[in-house]
């Protein structure tokens, strides 16, 4: 069963476009609140208060050793929005693959009437 609170707080956390791009360095590996917040020009208030959206809602985890804070990505924070995702694409591949099978009838009976009409021309 889906778990749509979480789902919702996921979606909430990637509206914003700082978060992703977090998200994409903790993709290339764990980086300290400081080396996060430098390519953003922003107070490092404001960077933890987005670290701590995407922490409250599984995408990563932090730990702190002494003055230092490190991120790193959630192995499975985006499962729930995968799960979302999924269940809507299935449903959506099953009747494109029905619309490709009728018109490949479809093109196959093309020939046949292509064929009629021009016995009937003659």
């Amino acid at each position: 069963m889906l778990d749509y609170p979480k789902i919702d707080s996921i979606l909430r956390a990637l509206v914003e476009p700082t978060r992703r791009q977090i998200l994409e360095r903790l993709s290339r590996g764990p980086a300290t609140v400081s080396q996060l917040a430098e390519p953003f020009g922003m107070t490092f208030a404001a960077v933890l208060q987005h670290l701590q959206a995407l922490e409250a809602c599984g995408l990563i985890r932090s730990e702190k050793i002494g003055r230092v804070r490190t991120c790193r990505i959630e192995p499975g924070g985006l499962a729930p929005l995968a799960d979302w995702i999924a269940e809507r694409r299935i449903p959506a591949e099953r009747h494109l693959d029905r619309l490709g099978e009728i018109l490949a009838e479809t093109d196959q009976s093309s020939p046949k009437v292509q064929d009629q009409e021009k016995d009937d021309q003659t």
